[in-house]
C-alpha cells in the first residue's frame, strides 16, 4: 500500500501536500455529485424553462461577482483559515438546504439561492486552494503536483461524480445532498493537517484598499509576458469554446441523432479522455516545452471545433470528444502550471482570480453569442465560428506562445 501512494503521490511532494490532494479529490466528489443534483433538484420543483436555465447562472456568475475580491483576500490573509471556512460555509448551507427538503418547505427561488451560496463559497475555496501547491512543493514538482490534482477532478468530479448524484437523487431527493455533507466534512478535516509557511500581511491590508490590491495584481499580469498571452489566450479561446459547447445537447440531438443518454456519454467519453491525458503527461512534459505544448493543444482545439462542424456520425464525434477530453486535461493542469511557477506567492491569489474573470467571462460573452447563431443559422454554425475565431488567434498569437515555457517563468518564493 505505501509502494502505491509513494508511485502516485511521491514522497518528495511532502505530507501536506498529500493531505491537499486527498481533500481536493474528496471535495470533488462532492462537487461531482452536486453537478447533477442540482439542476435535478431546480428541475423537480419547478416546470418553468427560465427557472431552470438560471441554475447554470447561479453557478457561472459568483466568479465574476467574487472573483477579484477573492483573490486579494487570499494574499491578504491566512489561506488556510480561508478554506476552512469556506467548507465550513458550505456544510452549513448544505445542512439547511437538507433540513428545507426534508420538511417539504424548499421552493425553486430559495433552491436556485442555495446554489448561488454553495457556488459563492466554491469561489473562495478554489481561488485560495489554487495558491497552496506553490507553498508545498518545489517549483520543478508543480507539473507532477497539479498533475495528482487535475486526475481527480476528471475523475472524481467529471466521471464518477454526476453519475452517482443522479443515482442518488434517484434514491431520494435528500440523498446527494447528504452525501455532500459528509465528503466536504472530510475534505475540512483533511485541511487541517496542512502546515504552511508564514504568509499574508494582515497589518498592511489594513492601510491599504481593495482596489490598490486589485491594481497591483492586474498590473503585474500585464506586465509579465507569459501570464500575460496566457490570461488572453484562455478569454479569448474561452468565448470560441462557449459558443460552440453552449449549444451542445441541440447538436448532439439534430446533427448527431443522440437521445439523452447518449448526450451524457458524450461527457463520459470527453472524461476518459482526460484519463489518457493523465497518463500521458509526465512523458510529455519530460519531452515537449511546456509553450510548445500549449501550441500544440490550441491546434488540437480548432480543428476540434472544425471536425465537429462537419460530421454528422456520432462514432466521429466521440473520438473527437475523447482527444479533446484529453488535451483539456493537458491544457489546464499545464495553464495551472506555468501560472504557479511564474507569480510571486503573494500575488498568487489575485493573478488566480484575474485568470478565473477570464475563464468564465469568455463562456459568458460566447455562449449567447452561440445561441444567437445556432437559431439564425443551425446548430452546426456555433462550430463554424469557433473554428474560425480559434484559427485567427492561434496565426496572431502564434509567436507570443513561445513565451509560456518553463524558462521563461520568473522564479516565485517557494517553502
Amino acid at each position: 500500500m505505501n509502494t502505491l501512494v509513494d508511485r502516485l503521490v511521491p514522497a518528495r511532494l511532502g505530507r501536506s501536500f498529500r493531505w491537499l490532494l486527498a481533500s481536493s479529490w474528496t471535495t470533488n466528489l462532492g462537487d461531482g455529485i452536486a453537478l447533477a443534483a442540482g439542476p435535478l433538484l431546480v428541475a423537480s420543483l419547478t416546470r418553468d424553462p427560465f427557472l431552470i436555465s438560471l441554475a447554470a447562472v447561479f453557478g457561472w456568475a459568483p466568479p465574476l461577482v467574487f472573483g477579484l475580491y477573492a483573490g486579494v483576500l487570499s494574499d491578504r490573509r491566512d489561506r488556510r483559515r480561508i478554506v476552512l471556512a469556506a467548507n465550513a460555509a458550505r456544510v452549513a448551507l448544505l445542512t439547511g438546504l437538507i433540513a428545507a427538503i426534508a420538511t417539504g418547505t424548499l421552493s425553486a427561488t430559495v433552491a436556485l439561492l442555495a446554489l448561488g451560496l454553495l457556488a459563492t463559497t466554491e469561489v473562495f475555496a478554489d481561488n485560495t486552494s489554487a495558491t497552496l501547491p506553490p507553498m508545498l512543493v518545489h517549483r520543478d514538482d508543480l507539473v507532477v503536483a497539479n498533475a495528482r490534482l487535475q486526475t481527480g477532478f476528471i475523475t472524481l468530479n467529471q466521471l464518477a461524480g454526476p453519475p452517482i448524484g443522479a443515482a442518488l437523487f434517484a434514491a431520494g431527493t435528500v440523498w446527494p445532498f447528504a452525501t455532500e455533507v459528509i465528503l466536504d466534512l472530510a475534505g475540512l478535516l483533511m485541511v487541517t493537517r496542512l502546515v504552511l509557511p508564514a504568509h499574508g500581511r494582515a497589518a498592511d491590508a489594513a492601510v491599504r484598499n481593495m482596489r490598490q490590491d486589485v491594481v497591483e495584481g492586474f498590473r503585474w499580469t500585464v506586465r509579465h509576458p507569459a501570464v500575460r498571452t496566457l490570461l488572453l489566450t484562455i478569454l479569448i479561446f474561452n468565448v470560441s469554446f462557449g459558443a460552440a459547447w453552449s449549444v451542445l445537447v441541440l447538436y448532439a440531438q439534430q446533427q448527431l441523432g443522440l437521445g439523452p443518454v447518449g448526450f451524457g456519454l458524450l461527457s463520459t467519453v470527453s472524461a476518459l479522455g482526460g484519463l489518457l491525458g493523465t497518463g500521458l503527461y509526465g512523458r510529455l512534459t519530460s519531452r515537449i516545452r511546456l509553450g510548445d505544448l500549449m501550441r500544440i493543444g490550441l491546434i488540437i482545439e480548432t480543428l476540434t471545433h472544425l471536425i465537429l462542424a462537419l460530421t454528422r456520425s456520432a462514432w466521429v464525434a466521440s473520438v473527437v470528444f475523447f482527444l479533446f477530453g484529453a488535451h483539456a486535461f493537458v491544457w489546464g493542469t499545464t495553464s495551472v502550471t506555468v501560472r504557479q511557477r511564474a507569480v510571486p506567492q503573494h500575488l498568487q491569489g489575485r493573478v488566480g482570480s484575474l485568470n478565473t474573470l477570464c475563464v468564465y467571462g469568455g463562456l459568458v460573452v460566447g455562449a449567447p453569442l452561440g445561441g444567437a447563431l445556432a437559431g439564425a443559422y443551425g446548430v452546426a454554425a456555433p462550430f463554424w465560428f469557433a473554428f474560425a475565431a480559434s484559427a485567427v488567434f492561434v496565426v496572431l498569437l502564434w509567436r507570443e506562445l513561445t513565451r509560456i515555457a518553463t524558462e521563461d517563468a520568473a522564479q516565485p518564493a517557494v517553502a
